[in-house]
């Protein structure tokens, strides 16, 4: 579950730390310190100046606090935040996902088992469509 609304714009640190904070589901900065990577890990302050940087976005909130500890969760789903990055990428290339597709394809990151689920997305996408 993770982030993004509408015109809310994340970093590639910011998302980093939305995903930490999304499997932690309710947290302070230092446990969201604490969940990240050691090779990724940064200073305390820079993750506490991150997650007010979410918050003033609106991608997190601050649910309470415990003596000097801000609890903070998300306040945006992973889906939402991966649908606004995916449709900016898109945006770069006029809105066509074709470039993306062929890149996808061509990197083997596009597998056989993905090109099927799409296809069945997209069937039922039409029938949806074709039935209102």
């Amino acid at each position: 579950m993770l982030f993004r609304k509408k015109g809310m714009k994340l970093t590639k640190f910011e998302l980093e730390v939305m995903e930490a904070m999304s499997k932690l589901g309710r947290a302070s900065v230092r446990e969201v310190q604490e969940s990240l990577p050691e090779r990724k890990r940064a200073a305390y302050t820079t993750i506490q100046t991150i997650i007010h940087r979410l918050e003033v976005k609106g991608a997190v909130r601050q649910i309470r606090k415990i003596g000097n500890a801000h609890i903070y969760e998300a306040a945006v789903t992973r889906d939402s935040a991966h649908r606004r990055l995916i449709d900016d990428l898109l945006e770069l290339w006029g809105g066509s996902a074709q470039p993306l597709v062929a890149h996808l394809a061509e990197s083997g990151k596009l597998t056989l088992e993905d090109l099927k689920e799409i296809e069945v997305m997209i069937e039922k996408e039409a029938r949806e469509h074709t039935s209102d």
